[in-house]
């Protein structure tokens, strides 16, 4: 091996100085440093400044980029076939980037060991990203800053997806996925607030001449507010958690809850049903419990049924009129309230007054004998900020001014001609009304739930309670 020892290697014609040659490889020394190669730090730097017109720039190896966000936020692409020590190095040329950020596309490659495209936001930033490899993918080698995906959430999904500030609502009326592509980091936001509530309960009913069936219970009602600083929070529901759940880049199925059935009186055996649970994560509200029913044959449950509100209890003769249990099975904050049960032991002339389902704000109306059939517990409410002002048609109005109520129970059922002029009603969250035949041996059907509020059906006269109103489940998040 021969060393040549000299201070200059200079051409001898021309403007190219070849060292070595074809198939040859020439080597730097460990530890040595180079100079003069055209080249500050690790990269060439392009001489363009780039800006938002067009607003996206191609990178290639092993040069830098002048980033200019004054007027608009860009899109750099990486390289989408890179090989390991491709660099790649962008610097805020504006000092703008936190005021529009720059987002650095992954190209297919992962970025700091996600597949997640990344977003630079820091006033100032320099990143030099360097591929190591298909597991970690592209590295940011300076000391000074970070990469690793965007500031806030990014999703899909959903019946409807309102904007409202800077959070996006996502409404499911019906079954669906929820997917997360961009967790958010916590300069940003991470948390997802949710609104889950489930079908209301049937009304119920009887399999013989029989009045005051018991209002249903309406669904289980859980609520998050999570107000980040900044912004205006929601106003608190009674059953609000003020936790909220942790974003991870995943798709949900979302489950929402079917309203209650009940068997018309034509069918057998004549029974109704609690409504179907809804379900966002790890979050599940039960469904509405049904309304207590009459005797016959076959016998419908006489007892309201237990759920996320509890279903009221019948009035009918010597028979059980237990109402049914709310918070079924228990959360915290309670998802319901029980039904409200009827105490009379017989049947006196001008009676037959079924008792009210359980709602999310309170429990079912219920007592000894009266005129008519008793009020379903009020639900409870959200504020028509976690839905947007433009999207009012959801819910239902109540005692509380600029809030939606959902979740509550269905009125019992009235069978006497000398009860109320009306049928009972619920004062908010969509359940249904009770039953009021004008004449003892008429059949009238309980008022249904309102469809996607949660609420209860209405309590049947001689045979048919009203279905309950499907759920619904709201899913919202600061997007910027």
């Amino acid at each position: 091996m021969s060393t040549i020892k000299v201070n200059t290697v200079t051409k001898r014609t021309g403007s190219t100085l070849t060292l070595g040659e074809s198939g040859t490889t020439v080597t730097l020394a460990c530890g040595a440093t180079q100079s003069g190669f055209g080249r500050s730090g690790s990269v060439n730097w392009c001489s363009t400044i780039y800006t938002n017109s067009p607003g996206t720039v191609t990178a290639t190896s092993g040069k830098g980029f002048f980033l200019n966000t004054t007027s608009g936020a860009i899109t750099i692409n990486l390289p989408s076939s890179p090989t390991v020590g491709d660099i790649v190095a962008i610097k805020d040329y504006a000092n703008t980037f936190d005021d529009n950020n720059v987002t650095v596309g992954r190209g297919g490659s992962k970025i700091a060991g996600l597949c997640l495209d990344a977003t630079l936001s820091t006033e100032g930033q320099s990143v030099t990203l360097i591929y190591a490899d298909s597991t970690k993918g592209w590295l940011n080698v300076n000391t000074d800053s970070t990469v690793v995906g965007n500031e806030y959430i990014i999703a899909s999904g959903g019946n409807a997806t309102i904007t409202c500030g800077n959070y996006k609502t996502h409404i499911f009326t019906a079954d669906g996925c929820f997917s997360v592509t961009d967790a958010g980091l916590p300069s940003g936001s991470t948390t997802l607030e949710y609104f889950v509530v489930a079908g209301g309960g049937g009304g119920g009913t009887s399999a013989a001449p029989a009045g005051g069936m018991g209002g249903a219970g309406g669904g289980g009602f859980r609520l998050s507010n999570s107000p980040t600083s900044g912004i205006s929070a929601p106003v608190m529901s009674p059953l609000s958690n003020p936790a909220g759940l942790t974003a991870s880049v995943a798709t949900f199925p979302i489950i929402v809850g079917a309203g209650g059935t009940v068997t018309p009186n034509s069918g057998s055996p004549f029974v109704s049903t609690n409504g179907g649970n809804s379900t966002f994560s790890t979050i599940t509200s039960a469904g509405g419990g049904f309304g207590g029913g009459g005797p016959g044959s076959p016998p419908a449950p006489t007892i309201g049924g237990p759920g996320g509100s509890g279903g009221g209890g019948q009035y009918n003769g010597p028979y059980p009129k237990s109402t049914g249990v709310g918070n079924t099975p228990p959360t915290t904050p309670a998802q319901g309230n029980p039904g409200g049960a009827v105490t009379g032991a017989s049947d006196p002339p001008g009676s037959y007054g079924g008792s009210g389902g359980g709602g999310a704000g309170a429990a079912g109306c219920g007592g000894d004998t009266g005129p008519g059939g008793f009020a379903g517990g009020v639900g409870s409410f959200i504020s028509d900020t976690l839905i947007g002002p433009t999207a009012p048609s959801y819910g239902t109005s109540g005692p509380v001014s600029s809030v939606r109520y959902f979740a509550g129970g269905g009125g019992g059922g009235n069978r006497t001609p000398n009860g109320p002029s009306s049928p009972t009603a619920p004062p908010g969250g969509g359940g249904g009304t009770g039953a009021k035949a004008p004449h003892p041996n008429t059949s009238v059907t309980g008022g249904a739930g309102t469809v996607n509020t949660g609420g209860g059906g209405g309590g049947g006269n001689y045979y048919t309670g009203g279905a309950g109103g499907s759920g619904i489940v709201i899913i919202r998040y600061k997007f910027q």
